[in-house]
């Protein structure tokens, strides 16, 4: 189906049994992430609060919070339109006559990826005097710094060529007309607002809340810059999304949308926002970012309003970010030729861990890749690049460990990069948006007999598990060890990680190891989507990653031996999520009475 608007997404989710409407009440602080946070990890379905306290508003979440519900958001599986796209691009040249006829479906969607301006819209069917309070707008977590609109799709144009970007960020709401505008580093709506003060131009912005899923996708996916958001979804959605001029601005907003907040973003003024449960499974830390000042908010007849929930990961955006890079993934093929695919793991925040297929053509052309994605545009934000060769399923993690152990040598695969930008999420390196970065290059550069491996394998590890039980007993700072294949060991220590890794990365016992890494007590080993958590939000590349050898041969730095990570956290970081204690057991006396 091709939804133009929310609420059909939301009927047809109920229709098929993918939503459940919950008519108890429910407090939007706190209470609601609880109850979302455990549905999502339960496999139930998508939520709609009826009655929500202190707003007469209903609340629609987890509303693409699985595979399933994605796949029905956009009409087939999100691989399938990258296939498409990276197929029509890769065979338009040479050009046959031929070809507009076997792709003549493909080119009518794209001929339809125009928006359409219109008169009337449902989104201004009711004109108000703006009152953010009357919105159920939520406190996802205990020490938020208030109320967060955490799904508003920000409308945006560039004061000189007119150019539009519509992007998802966080406003902290101050006040019934203002709220804060988190323009992270390296988005579009950022950039503007950059061009915005440079000219001491007024900067007229719009929020919509609840647009069509095909809207909402385009405004999460990391395109070029310059590219219009609402061209994409038309073009995914193979009809044009209808566009109609605001009330109060001179802005052109979604004219099927649930609610649209108009007004403008002040110039050269700034004010705290933060702290926020953010999707790295921390609080951000409170900084200072632009100020949204409402002029009007228009809506629909009975709106609904939209919400998410960001945290320890797995989250609804997990879905979202892996449908949004199974589209335009494949599109790094155009420039790069020598990569066959690419993996962002959403248990790192997606920008902290990527991991690169490549087919090398001469030595060292995967590096050269790695440099060139980290020059492109939200790419540049990654933190950690793992290379593997062309036939290794990057998505695959236990395959990508395997490479690791098979054909990393740090003394030739390791590269550091210091004192670059960084997300403005990540706060390992203790300075906002600045910190460093590593390539790790395991793809195969020479022939070797897997099967003579796989015979030893057993007895190996079997012996590498002996070692590891005894070294780490003698240690009472480590809690627990797991060694995953026979090369990458993370230890869970109660204290002092980076004297922990500095004596094992020395210990000759555990010299075919080829990384350990150092957790806190509350990653959760034993699961992969903890440890890897665990492991990427919580280091810095040049500050906490060590070798058994390293030194400096004129300018140039040499690593040799065990890569030893000290992930623990450290004092001067956020605090990792926790819910409210009386929450949750409110949650768990109240949980029947969600579903009657």
């Amino acid at each position: 189906m091709k939804f133009t608007a929310l609420r059909e997404y939301i009927n047809y989710l109920e229709s098929i049994g993918e939503l459940k409407r919950i008519n108890v009440q429910v407090d939007p602080k706190l209470e609601i992430t609880e109850i979302a946070i455990r549905a999502l990890r339960n496999n139930m379905p998508a939520l709609f609060f009826e009655n929500v306290k202190g707003s007469k508003y209903p609340i629609a979440i987890n509303l693409y919070a699985s595979e399933r519900r994605i796949e029905h958001a956009l009409g087939k599986h999100p691989q399938q339109i990258g296939e498409e796209l990276i197929n029509f691009f890769e065979n338009i040249i040479p050009l046959k006559t031929s070809f507009f006829w076997q792709k003549r479906n493909f080119l009518k969607r794209i001929l339809s990826s125009r928006y359409k301006l219109v008169r009337k819209g449902l989104s201004q069917e009711i004109i108000k005097e703006p009152k953010l309070s009357e919105l159920p707008i939520q406190i996802c977590w205990p020490k938020d710094a208030g109320r967060f609109i955490t799904q508003g799709q920000v409308i945006t144009q560039h004061p000189l060529d007119g150019t539009r970007n519509i992007g998802l960020y966080r406003l902290q709401v101050y006040d019934d007309i203002t709220t804060g505008m988190h323009w992270q580093i390296q988005k579009g709506g950022g950039f503007h607002f950059y061009q915005a003060e440079k000219l001491n131009k007024k900067f007229e912005t719009a929020v919509a809340l609840g647009t069509d899923p095909f809207l909402l996708i385009a405004s999460i996916s990391a395109l070029p810059e310059g590219f219009d958001e609402v061209i994409f979804a038309s073009f995914l959605r193979g009809e044009s999304i209808q566009m109609i001029k605001g009330r109060t601005i001179d802005l052109h907003v979604p004219a099927n949308a649930e609610f649209i907040l108009e007004g403008k973003v002040k110039l050269n003024e700034r004010r705290i926002e933060g702290p926020f449960g953010d999707h790295f499974g921390h609080y951000s830390n409170s900084a200072p970012f632009p100020i949204f000042q409402l002029s009007a908010i228009t809506h629909r007849k009975n709106p609904i309003y939209p919400s998410t929930v960001v945290g320890i990961p797995p989250m609804e955006d997990k879905f979202l970010g892996d449908a949004s890079q199974q589209i335009l993934g494949p599109l790094v093929k155009i420039i790069h030729k020598e990569i066959k695919d690419t993996w962002a793991y959403f248990e790192a925040g997606f920008h902290n861990l990527l991991v690169v297929s490549v087919e090398e053509r001469y030595q060292k052309e995967a590096m050269k890749a790695a440099f060139g994605m980290l020059g492109t545009g939200q790419l540049s934000l990654t933190k950690c690049i793992i290379l593997v060769s062309h036939n290794i399923n990057p998505k695959n993690w236990m395959e990508v460990v395997r490479e690791i152990e098979d054909h990393f040598d740090p003394h030739f695969d390791f590269v550091l990069i210091p004192k670059v930008p960084l997300d403005t999420l990540d706060f390992t390196s203790y300075k906002m948006e600045l910190g460093s970065k590593m390539i790790l290059d395991a793809t195969r550069k020479q022939k070797h007999s897997i099967n003579q491996k796989i015979c030893v394998e057993g007895q190996t590890k079997k012996i590498l598990i002996e070692k590891i039980k005894r070294i780490t007993n003698s240690d009472k700072r480590i809690i627990d060890s797991r060694l995953i294949m026979n090369s990458f060991l993370i230890v869970k220590v109660a204290s002092n990680g980076r004297a922990v890794i500095e004596n094992l990365v020395t210990r000759k016992e555990l010299k075919q190891i080829k990384i350990i890494a150092a957790v806190s007590k509350d990653v959760e080993i034993s699961k992969q989507e903890s440890y890897i958590w665990g492991i990427f939000t919580r280091f810095d590349c040049e500050r906490d990653v060590i070798f058994s050898n390293q030194k400096l041969i004129g300018i140039s730095p040499i690593y040799e031996g065990i890569m030893g990570i000290d992930a623990t956290w450290k004092k001067g970081y956020p605090e990792a999520l926790k819910m409210d204690q009386k929450v949750v057991t409110l949650v768990d006396e109240r949980w029947d009475s969600y579903w009657k």
